[in-house]
């Protein structure tokens, strides 16, 4: 072929490239041209390796090939387009496959129909959304074979290069996630997936003028993607090669025998979760299963926490450089590795009898409670380590633990003088330490069922929650039969008292709008910002605390859930909450997810807006809060809803933030708008907003309706004080 202007790495606009014409990268490594696929009849523009000279021009708008393979359409203003964007059937160093979270677009490699015709073929190579990092081979859209997940600048199933010809870089971010073959200069690799499905990693020998093959995958059994079904992993070492995970068996023992392994394994002993009577077996050296929840957390810990009170999770991994990561439901594509240092270890959910007497074993009911109980913790030197408030620290926790002495000394003996009130979990008093500083605790009571998940909720869960509008949790006490939370003190009491209560000081339309603002920004830093994302399950007036300059702090984390990143939604059997606070979609099917929180949110603006409480009967109709807001929302009377009290400017346009509550109660939880939505219709006044549509719950008799229809759940109404009572002293 004849190189556009004697070997040119630049095509100019209006510049042509004819058949007998090429362009050579600078360094001559790649040559771009016209081919014709083996014996094939038809003519098309691709790369391929050159050892043609260089020469390099200039133009104003040019499509220059680059050294690294990349065809760049470049102008003034930067690069317009790139081959690197979109590849065919192999990946260049420099080239990244993946998605943008902005335009939704992937980035992956298509083999070739056959050997002559380069058309989109039956495989593809690329990055799962949803995955941590790894590559996956998908015949049209079933799954063939994954890299294992990304750990340490590696995958488990690809070993790394010794001699620093390639590696892989992976960047994720708000932009979206990618990964980075990169390449040494000197020497020219590529990947290819080929017409059968099977990637394959290429080397060019320069003294030899050919290819050679350096990896192929999938090359074995245990490669093929969940070969051994569910909760089955394989073996390359054994067999046969799949077997069950311990505490299972083969789900079809017949087809076992028959070497048919694709029904998986199925439990030897069910979970019963309810009675948490469950604990984790460490399973070492193994590639990790496929799709994991990720949870930003700092310690194997909390991370063993959110996968012993989820139900759904079956077994959970940590690591320094991989993170948290937990796995809802079926584990499947699990192998041993050979290897033992690309392996991860994974810590499988079994019934304690499942479980041996000794060995790789993690009891979760027994990993930080029953530490807690001793009244003492040694410092380094093995001395009893106290400060002056008189609490010792448990490090497993990072939480203080007072000793049950010190709280009956710090609440004069649990004296009615100091209780602040009493709820569904136990009563609350006010106490002061030997510092000085005033604290509320809260004594949970012995009959309570839902206070001791509430105690370990708060005690390993939102001690790693740090917000200023998130009440903080300043220490426990677990002693025989005791179960204490202290608090710090809230000198305003908490919301409801202001609202509902009318010998209480007055809120005005200021002092309202912050409170708004404050738990809307509590919200969204528990469903997006904080390490491990919670749905708090438990929002309601009295939760919310004000302090010293009626800044709002959410309270009451005992119903709280820790959601995957990935995680949608979850359900629940036994529907916990407080009615009228409780989304429709929780109410009949037990279903939450962060909309739950949305729901209540809506409520509270509704009810800071009106100073009504959202449990009164309002209008001729007997309806709720919501349906009356709705219906003067329907006839535009918004400002009938308005507390009577409040003076307000008609610069404040109050209707706005009723429009808002409604957005957050429609009924379809689709439809609700997210927390950051939120923060951003109260933050800025110019954005318009959609009209809501009708919310669920719009009189009594359809409420009692409802709830009646999931009957076959156990509807408890927690309306516990816990520390949302609290009277100023």
């Amino acid at each position: 072929m004849k190189n556009l202007r004697g070997g040119s790495d630049t095509i100019s606009s209006g510049q042509f490239l004819f058949s007998n014409q090429t362009i050579i990268s600078k360094e001559g490594n790649f040559e771009l041209g016209f081919f014709i696929p083996g014996n094939s009849s038809n003519c098309y523009v691709g790369v391929c390796t050159s050892s043609s000279s260089n020469i390099t021009t200039s133009n104003t708008t040019q499509a220059i090939l680059l050294d690294n393979g990349n065809l760049v359409l470049a102008s003034g203003i930067g690069v317009i387009w790139q081959s690197f964007d979109y590849p065919t059937d192999t990946w260049l160093p420099g080239g990244k496959i993946g998605f943008s979270r902005i335009t939704n677009a992937t980035i992956v490699l298509t083999s070739w129909k056959n050997k002559e015709n380069p058309a989109q073929g039956l495989y593809s190579l690329g990055m799962d959304p949803t995955s941590n990092g790894e590559i996956f081979i998908w015949r049209n859209s079933n799954k063939l074979w994954r890299s294992g997940g990304w750990q340490a600048g590696s995958f488990p199933s690809m070993e790394t290069s010794i001699d620093d010809s390639y590696n892989f870089s992976y960047n994720s971010n708000d932009e979206g996630k990618y990964l980075v073959y990169n390449g040494n200069k000197s020497i020219i690799s590529r990947i290819v997936i080929d017409i059968s499905g099977t990637m394959r990693q290429y080397f060019w020998l320069p003294r030899l003028q050919k290819w050679t093959i350096f990896r192929s995958l999938p090359s074995s059994l245990c490669d093929i993607y969940s070969s051994c079904g569910a909760f089955g992993y394989c073996d390359i070492s054994s067999s046969p090669s799949c077997c069950c995970l311990p505490g299972f068996e083969p789900q079809f023992k017949q087809d076992w025998d028959l070497l048919d392994f694709s029904g998986g394994c199925m439990r030897k002993k069910p979970i019963n979760c309810a009675t948490g009577q469950t604990g984790f077996l460490s399973i070492p050296t193994m590639r990790l299963p496929a799709y994991s929840e990720s949870l930003e957390v700092g310690r194997a810990e909390i991370c063993e926490f959110a996968c012993s009170f989820n139900c759904s999770c079956s077994a959970f991994s940590y690591s320094s450089g991989g993170g948290c990561s937990l796995w809802l439901g079926n584990l499947l594509d699990i192998e041993k590795q050979q290897n033992g240092s690309t392996g991860g270890d994974l810590y499988l959910k079994l019934d304690l009898s499942e479980l041996p007497a000794k060995g790789n074993i993690v009891h979760h009911q027994n990993l930080f409670l029953l530490d807690l109980s001793s009244n003492r913790a040694k410092d380094n030197n093995g001395a009893t380590a106290k400060d002056s408030r008189g609490e010792v620290k448990i490090e497993s926790i990072g939480l203080p633990v007072f000793s049950f002495s010190s709280i009956v000394a710090v609440t004069n003996n649990f004296s009615s003088e100091n209780k602040l009130g009493e709820g569904g979990f136990g009563p609350v008093y006010k106490g002061r330490l030997q510092s000085g500083e005033l604290v509320a605790v809260k004594r949970l009571s012995k009959k309570s069922g839902q206070g001791f998940e509430e105690f370990k909720n708060e005690t390993e869960l939102i001690a790693e929650l740090q917000h200023r509008n998130l009440v903080r949790i300043l220490g426990c006490c677990l002693e025989q039969d005791e179960k204490i939370l202290i608090y710090e003190y809230m000198p305003n009491k908490s919301l409801d008292t202001f609202l509902f209560e009318p010998k209480q000081e007055f809120l005005d339309w200021q002092q309202r709008i912050r409170i708004i603002d404050g738990i809307a920004q509590g919200l969204l830093y528990l469903h997006q910002y904080s390490r491990i994302r919670i749905v708090h399950r438990g929002l309601k007036a009295s939760n919310i605390l004000l302090d010293g300059d009626m800044d709002p702090k959410i309270s009451d984390f005992g119903l709280a859930r820790i959601f995957g990143l990935n995680e949608l939604q979850a359900n629940t059997n036994r529907i916990v909450g407080t009615y009228g606070y409780m989304s429709p979609e929780y109410v009949m099917e037990g279903l939450f997810s962060v909309k739950f929180d949305v729901f209540a949110f809506g409520i509270l603006v509704l009810e800071i807006m009106s100073g009504k409480k959202n449990t009164g009967h309002y209008g001729s109709d007997n309806m709720t809060l919501i349906g009356y807001a709705w219906e003067l929302w329907k006839t535009d009377r918004l400002l009938e809803l308005i507390d009577p009290s409040l003076q307000i400017s008609s610069s404040s346009n109050p209707g706005r933030y009723i429009t808002i509550g409604l957005l957050c109660v429609q009924e379809n939880p689709a439809d609700r708008p997210t927390m950051s939505d939120v923060v951003a219709m109260l933050r800025n006044e110019q954005m318009s907003l959609t009209s809501p549509k009708e919310p669920a719950f719009t009189t009594w008799r359809n409420f009692l309706n409802t709830s009646s229809e999931g009957g076959h759940f156990a509807v408890c109404s927690t309306n516990d004080v816990t520390i949302s009572l609290l009277e100023a002293r």
